[in-house]
């Protein structure tokens, strides 16, 4: 009131001799002066903080790199912008640091081929000084696998190394309404082994009897022998991750039959929730994540990826199961999975709901700040929570490798003599 300021915050470095520190730590002031902090002192911050993955730019601060905290990315990430927001671009960026600045391994969800060029040089940003990092990237061990791909860069899963309950949601199948066809296919690994996918319907012919054929045509009128999926002889994904390479980048979008994608996420989500125990940590990316995790998918595999997803987000942290989910809309994004997130990225959002939750959810993100996302120019968002060393705006630096999800062009028609009135 009467134009006085107020406001709280946190105190970094030493005690000058204007404070002292009480027994409980904190900090008394008898007298003091408020100023704005230069670029000095704002680099300081991250720099003490032991911040080193560089995003970009202080928006609020001239000359200042925005940085972040890696070893804080052992909590959950929401990242989150609206189409043309340049939210995936951003997160380009964020993994490539990840790459150059840790021994993380990841595995990334990639519905749009976005980030299928990681290991190829980005031309355009040679003249930026970062080809020294650019080498390094090059030499990161970046596996990307995808649908119909040849010998070792395919996409594929094993349905016999499916969890029983995740097989019965491929074909279908509820234990207590097809009781007959789920004894039968809870069996059949017993008679079959771990072979080509291509073997169950002919095993399930031989055996004659009125629930394998039941199973045989449930599998055949699903075409599910015609996936591109399965392994056979082949090298699976989850047979990559377990050799934990420095980033394996799944490409989910070329798939034919509607629901291979979900097959695919659950087998390896699965596959790494099966070996929790063994505690090795790999972040876990989820790009245009309402694909896997919305609250409104109600087909089988729609159930089951999303429960896993809740049961990594509650329970996975402890054991090295980090998530970083972004999507366009945090609306359509299962809440029991937000609600576990300690870290956060806003681009520009323009729906007043979803920024009213984001408020509610993330009260560690100042509000003022929050408000501001409609107004933020493309490639500009807020970094909040546990990895950033304060709340700040940051216009996001030039990606070092290149796009693979890059906008297309409005194709131009040639100039011709009649469309520009003739002459030379």
């Amino acid at each position: 009131m009467g134009g006085t300021l107020s406001g709280s915050g946190r105190i970094f470095g030493p005690i000058g001799d204007d404070g002292r520190a009480d027994t409980d730590g904190s900090i008394q002031f008898a007298s003091g002066q408020l100023r704005r902090a230069d670029a000095a002192v704002v680099d300081g911050l991250f720099g003490d903080a032991g911040a080193t993955l560089e995003m970009g730019d202080l928006s609020a601060t001239d000359g200042v790199t925005a940085r972040l905290l890696p070893r804080r990315f052992n909590r959950h990430t929401f990242w989150c912008g609206q189409s043309g927001s340049g939210k995936t671009y951003a997160l380009g960026v964020l993994l490539e640091q990840l790459l150059l600045h840790t021994a993380l391994p990841m595995v990334v969800f990639d519905p749009n081929a976005d980030f299928v060029r990681m290991r190829e040089h980005n031309p355009r940003n040679a003249a930026a000084g970062d080809s020294a990092d650019s080498d390094i990237l090059a030499g990161r061990d970046i596996r990307v696998l995808r649908p119909h791909g040849a010998g070792s860069d395919g996409l594929r899963v094993r349905f016999t190394d499916m969890l029983m309950q995740s097989r019965a949601a491929v074909l279908r199948l509820n234990p207590l309404v097809q009781r007959e066809e789920y004894n039968e296919l809870l069996h059949l690994e017993e008679r079959l082994g771990a072979v080509d996918a291509s073997r169950i319907v002919p095993t399930l012919e031989d055996r004659h009897l009125p629930a394998a054929t039941a199973l045989k045509a449930r599998i055949e009128n699903l075409r599910i022998v015609d996936w591109a999926i399965w392994a056979g002889d082949h090298e699976a994904a989850t047979e990559v991750l377990d050799e934990r390479p420095d980033a394996t980048v799944l490409d989910l979008g070329g798939f034919t039959y509607p629901e291979e994608h979900l097959v695919v996420a659950l087998a390896v989500l699965d596959d790494l929730w099966a070996k929790r125990e063994s505690r090795r940590p790999i972040l876990i990316v989820i790009d245009e994540a309402h694909n896997l995790c919305s609250p409104d998918g109600e087909s089988p595999l729609h159930i089951a990826v999303r429960e896993r997803i809740i049961q990594i987000a509650a329970e996975g942290r402890k054991f090295g199961l980090w998530l970083l989910l972004s999507t366009q809309r945090p609306s359509k994004i299962h809440p029991g999975i937000i609600s576990q997130c300690d870290n956060l990225v806003l681009m520009k959002l323009n729906s007043p709901l979803d920024l009213a939750e984001l408020g509610e959810t993330f009260g560690f993100a100042p509000r003022g700040m929050l408000a501001r996302s409609p107004q933020f120019r493309q490639g500009e968002g807020l970094f909040a929570g546990g990895f950033a060393p304060a709340p700040a705006i940051v216009s996001v630096r030039p990606r070092l490798t290149r796009e693979g999800g890059i906008d297309v062009d409005v194709p131009a028609r040639a100039r011709t003599d009649s469309n520009t009135g003739g002459g030379v």
